[in-house]
C-alpha cells in the first residue's frame, strides 16, 4: 500500500478539520492581522479540496512562524529566512502535497530574500505567503525591509534613511508566475486569492498586509483598501508583464501615501514549473521520490553510479 494514500482522497472537507486539538486558540496580540491570514487559509484549503493530510505548512521565525501551530496539518518550523528551501525540497520529493511556505516581511524579504528571489526564478510549484506588517514584531518593533522611509523605531530612532523594498516588483523581476497582494481586513478577497495561489501551477507569491497594532501603529489597519480588479480607476491585463509591472510600481508608490491597492497583479499560466522542467530533461522521475523510502524492492541510485569520473 502506498504511504501517501491520503493524497487525492475524495471526500467532503470541513474547515474545522484544520483547527488543532492542542492550542487551538492563537496567542497573537488582539487586533493582529495574523488572525486574518489563518482564517483565510482555513477557508481556502477545503475549497481547493485539500485535507490536513495533504497539506504541508512551512514557516520561518517571527509572529508569522506560529501559523503552523494553529493549523492542523503537516508542519515544519524552520530557522529565520529558511522556509522556502525546506518547502522546495518537500514539494520536489512529494509533489502530491499542497506545500505552503509562510514568513514575515523581515523573514521573507530580508534574511530570506535570496531564497525568495531564486525560488521565484526557478518557479517552484508552491504558495508563499508573506505577512507584511512593515516591522519586526516578535523582536519588539525594529525597522524591517518594508518599513517606510522616515519610520522611527528602536533601531532607527531618528527615522529610517532607506527606501522600503518593493516586494511586488521584486517578485515579478525574479520570475514568480502568480503575484497578488491582499490584506487581513479583506478576508473574502484574501480567501479567494489564497485559493487561486494554491491552484496555480508554479510559484505563487501573496504579499499579505497584516497590521501590527502593538509595534507599528503607523500602519493603521490598511483601510480603506481598493480592489484593483473591481475598481474602474485601474485597467490592466494581469497576463501582460509590462502592464503588470507598471501597475505594481504605482501600487508600491501610493502605499506610502495611504492608498492601499490589493488584488491580482500578474498571472502566467503557461510557464512550466521547476519540477516539470526537470522531468522534461530527464533529471526527475515521474513517481514521487518520497515513495522510494517505503519501497523495500527499490535499488538506490548513487551519484557515483550516475556521473562519469572526472578525468
Amino acid at each position: 500500500m502506498s504511504a501517501f494514500n491520503a493524497i487525492g482522497e475524495e471526500r467532503e472537507i470541513d474547515r474545522e478539520e484544520f483547527t488543532p486539538g492542542i492550542e487551538p486558540q492563537p496567542t497573537w496580540c488582539p487586533g493582529c492581522g495574523d488572525f486574518g491570514v489563518l482564517k483565510s487559509l482555513k477557508q481556502a484549503l477545503p475549497e481547493v479540496g485539500r485535507t490536513p493530510e495533504e497539506t504541508l505548512l512551512v514557516t520561518g521565525i517571527g509572529c508569522s512562524g506560529k501559523l503552523n501551530s494553529y493549523l492542523d496539518s503537516y508542519g515544519f518550523h524552520t530557522i529565520h529566512g529558511r522556509s522556502l528551501p525546506v518547502a522546495r525540497a518537500a514539494k520536489l520529493a512529494n509533489p502530491g502535497l499542497e506545500v505552503i511556505a509562510a514568513g514575515g516581511d523581515g523573514d521573507g524579504y530580508g534574511i530570506g530574500g535570496n531564497h525568495f528571489m531564486h525560488t521565484a526564478r526557478e518557479n517552484h510549484d508552491m504558495t508563499y505567503i508573506v505577512f507584511n506588517n512593515e516591522i519586526f514584531g516578535l523582536t519588539k518593533g525594529q525597522t524591517s525591509p518594508t518599513s517606510p522611509k522616515g519610520h522611527k523605531s528602536k533601531t532607527q530612532p531618528s527615522g529610517s534613511a532607506k527606501d522600503p523594498i518593493r516586494p511586488l516588483s521584486l517578485s515579478l523581476t525574479s520570475g514568480a508566475s502568480y503575484i497578488a497582494r491582499t490584506a487581513a481586513v479583506n478576508p473574502n478577497q484574501a480567501k479567494e486569492i489564497l485559493k487561486e495561489a494554491m491552484e496555480h501551477d508554479g510559484f505563487a507569491h501573496v504579499d499579505f498586509l497584516t497590521q501590527c497594532p502593538t509595534w507599528n501603529k503607523d500602519a493603521k489597519q490598511y483601510v480603506p483598501y481598493i480592489d484593483v480588479q473591481e475598481s474602474d480607476d485601474y485597467d490592466f491585463d494581469v497576463h501582460d508583464r509590462q502592464e503588470a509591472q507598471e501597475m505594481m510600481y504605482e501600487t508600491e508608490n501610493v502605499l506610502k501615501e495611504g492608498t492601499v491597492l490589493t488584488g491580482r497583479f500578474y498571472v502566467d499560466e503557461d510557464r512550466p514549473s521547476y519540477q516539470e522542467e526537470k522531468q522534461a530533461i530527464g533529471e526527475m522521475p515521474e513517481e514521487p521520490l518520497a515513495e522510494r523510502y517505503f519501497d523495500d524492492d527499490y535499488e538506490w541510485e548513487r551519484s557515483y553510479d550516475l556521473l562519469d569520473r572526472h578525468r
